[in-house]
């Protein structure tokens, strides 16, 4: 037995050795902590009278939001536990592009109400299976009984989803006005798919950034704007009835591939060679003119040699244009880009049908940049938007609100629901899996209990921030959900919300506070697993970092003996 005892100890050393274990409670407690911290970060910036977060980062690059995915990821989080709540968030961005904070403070506040009951020794496991019961439940209550269909509100409610995803941001006074844009550049790509199904790529819409002017002074430009100018002054600045050509090449001088050399007898040749290398280039240039373009964008440099070809045909050439604009103008236009003008047979030529078309395509000055703007294409409509704004901060920041508003309309275009804002969605969740919970006879019924009063943290934080008595205001908006729930006669109390300016209880639904049904029911979702994966944890094994030796080659190898 003594050598068994031995045995036992030695492999418990040998899992201790170049590393700290914690078990148990501490490691929950721990995680419960970090991710409560994590929360209370973004939950200032939560609502339409939420604050924003200014982050300087080590090389002193200034950024302010209010975005909870940009906070997060700009936050350089060590703890393991809180770098999944980061991830949680980017995941929302990704999927859904709008709730990323409201994601955050939810799955937080679902892992401190677990540590809770945890300390009232029910079983982890027990939590995570009632966690995972009631957010089924709330997920088929919302689609079941909250839900609306946008044919039923029409055009104005896409508008409205618009404006709730911009009433937290920066630019949320102007509303009215970014909306509409958002709504207008949504609807200019849409585009149905070999299946049949209508998608809204909002990739397609081009947000370019020039600051100078006011906010209001953005526009959309129904075409595609192009963050480059022309490659020579020479050029004329305005082409009606364009033909494109798009090319994924540079017209250079052409010069032999590193490696090849040209081994000359005769040298008066060599000044033949030379006038061949230029030639190249110059068949190539008319080849393309030729065919009818007046319009050549480039990815690559287009050298002064031929820029004089393109001036003499009065043609427009662009040159480093970036590749993913090449394409999506490739697309919008009708024209095929080109990464090599050689055929079948061995020769180059350049066919007509490659050329895309537009009405016209135009330099404009905005700011102190120019840029060259392709209006109305042949093939598909294209949308892009000038962002004007007083510095690059406020710029940059009103970017990432449109992004926002532009994925919540592509989801309520796609998926056709929407559902009530302001705390109305979490409040009527909250008072349905409460009286669901009196049902269950195991122990998941507290686990559900927890659930449903996790969920009123959203419609709490947003009246605490906008300054209201979050306790009173709770109190009336649960009262109204479970008078629509037991009562028949009451039902369409259920869309009741916060109106944070007023601080009363109002139907959201008719005062169009709107959000995507797909982003409440993905953010539960994803909140719940977030807290689960961070709650079946019980154990931490941190490894060491190995430890150099001190002194330099010479030192160490005395200390070895081999000197």
């Amino acid at each position: 037995p003594r050598g068994r005892i031995a045995e036992k100890m030695s492999t418990a050393t040998q899992l201790l050795v170049g590393g700290e274990r914690t078990t148990g409670s501490s490691v929950r407690q721990q995680n419960v902590m970090a991710a409560v911290s994590i929360a209370n970060i973004v939950k200032s910036s939560l609502g339409p009278v939420g604050l924003d977060k200014m982050l300087v980062d080590d090389v002193g690059d200034v950024t302010v939001t209010n975005d909870g995915a940009t906070i997060l990821k700009l936050l350089e989080v060590e703890h393991p536990a809180a770098k999944v709540l980061v991830e949680l968030a980017d995941l929302q961005d990704q999927e859904v592009g709008d709730g990323t904070t409201s994601v955050v403070i939810v799955a937080a506040e679902l892992l401190r109400l677990a540590e809770d009951l945890i300390k009232y020794k029910l079983h982890p496991t027990s939590i995570i299976s009632g966690y995972r019961l009631a957010c089924r439940e709330a997920c088929k209550y919302i689609q079941e009984q909250l839900t609306q269909k946008v044919e039923d509100l029409g055009k104005q409610c896409l508008v409205n989803c618009a404006k709730t995803s911009m009433s937290s941001k920066l630019i949320g006074p102007d509303a009215d006005f970014f909306s509409n844009m958002v709504v207008d550049a949504a609807m200019a790509v849409k585009r149905t798919n070999v299946k049949g199904e209508v998608k809204y790529p909002i990739k397609a819409v081009n947000v370019l950034k020039a600051h100078g002017r006011s906010a209001r002074e953005s526009v959309l430009v129904n075409g595609y704007a192009l963050n480059c100018t022309v490659a020579s002054q020479a050029m004329p600045t305005q082409v009606p009835k364009a033909r494109i050509a798009c090319l994924d090449f540079s017209l250079q001088k052409a010069k032999m591939h590193l490696g090849v050399q040209v081994v000359v007898s005769d040298p008066e040749k060599l000044d033949a060679i030379r006038q061949r290398e230029s030639d190249i280039t110059k068949e190539r240039v008319q080849k393309v003119l030729k065919s009818g373009a007046n319009v050549i964008l480039s990815s690559g440099g287009i050298d002064d040699l031929c820029l004089k070809y393109f001036v003499e045909a009065k043609a427009m050439a662009v040159r480093r244009c970036k590749k993913e604009d090449l394409k999506r103008i490739a697309r919008a236009t009708g024209a095929t880009l080109i990464v090599s003008m050689a055929n079948l047979e061995g020769e180059e030529s350049f066919d007509p049908a490659y050329l895309g078309s537009a009405e016209e395509v135009v330099q404009e000055r905005v700011c102190d940049d120019e840029l060259v703007l392709i209006k109305k294409p042949g093939a598909r409509s294209a949308a892009s938007i000038i962002l004007r704004g007083a510095n690059d901060f406020y710029v940059d920041e009103m970017e990432r609100s449109i992004h926002d508003s532009l994925c919540v309309v592509k989801r309520v275009l796609e998926s056709n629901q929407v559902v009530p804002g302001g705390g109305a969605v979490e409040a009527a969740v909250s008072v349905y899996l409460e009286n669901l919970a009196t049902s269950i006879v195991s122990r998941e019924q507290l686990a559900v209990a927890e659930f449903s009063r996790a969920l009123l943290v959203i419609p709490q934080t947003l009246a605490v921030n906008a300054a209201q008595d979050s306790t009173d205001l709770l109190a009336k908006l649960r009262a109204f959900h479970n008078a629509s729930q037991t009562m028949p006669e009451r039902e369409e109390m259920k869309w009741m919300g916060l109106d944070l300016q007023n601080g009363v209880v109002r139907d959201n639904v008719k005062a169009g506070v709107l959000e995507p049904a797909i982003s409440k029911i993905k953010s539960l979702k994803f909140a719940t697993e977030a807290a689960i994966t961070i709650l079946r944890i019980d154990d931490l094994i941190k490894v060491a970092p190995e430890k150099k030796e001190e002194g330099g080659d010479y030192a160490r190898a005395v200390r070895r003996g081999q000197l």
